[in-house]
């Protein structure tokens, strides 16, 4: 797989909602690490993907989209901008967040290492409303936010028996 291709395959993966290619873009061995989660391994990640498919398809995909832009990728590295707009799902408050990716690739052309970046008091205020304007600053809010997504993430995964997917 082409490095390009994959980049393009994960986020035209991602707006269809497509959880089982987007996983097959990352290498086994994979990390992935953003403002919210810090995952090791394919199964880590792919549970992630699948949790957030999930979860906007069970609120309707009312606003759902993500547009993404500027990828650009050799042999070794990648980069994309990509925004998304969506409910968050823990306070039905509409979100528009712009993220900025860098990647490393594996031999095969997967990814070996994704980091997303994106302004966290941004998303915060958005997301959480007065709470987030308040604290979204705060290493103590971001702390909470990241304990609220792992501990989401591992219940997804115990419940769908993450395994299969």
């Amino acid at each position: 797989m082409q490095t390009h291709q994959t980049l393009e395959t994960l986020y035209a993966a991602f707006g269809r909602l497509d959880a089982a290619v987007m996983s097959e873009c990352y290498a086994e061995d994979a990390t992935f690490e953003d403002e919210v989660f810090s995952l090791r391994g394919r199964p880590q990640i792919a549970g992630m993907w699948h949790m957030l498919c999930d979860t906007v398809r069970a609120g309707g995909r009312d606003p759902w989209r993500i547009e993404w832009s500027g990828v650009q990728a050799d042999a070794a590295r990648g980069r994309a901008h990509w925004e998304a707009w969506y409910r968050f799902s823990t306070t039905g408050r509409k979100v528009h967040n712009r993220i900025d990716a860098e990647f490393r690739f594996a031999a095969d052309g997967r990814i070996a290492a994704h980091r997303d970046r994106f302004g966290f008091w941004r998303w915060s205020r958005q997301a959480l409303g007065l709470p987030g304007l308040l604290l979204g600053w705060t290493p103590m809010l971001r702390g909470k936010v990241r304990q609220r997504g792992a501990a989401s993430l591992r219940h997804y995964m115990a419940s769908t028996g993450a395994a299969g997917h």
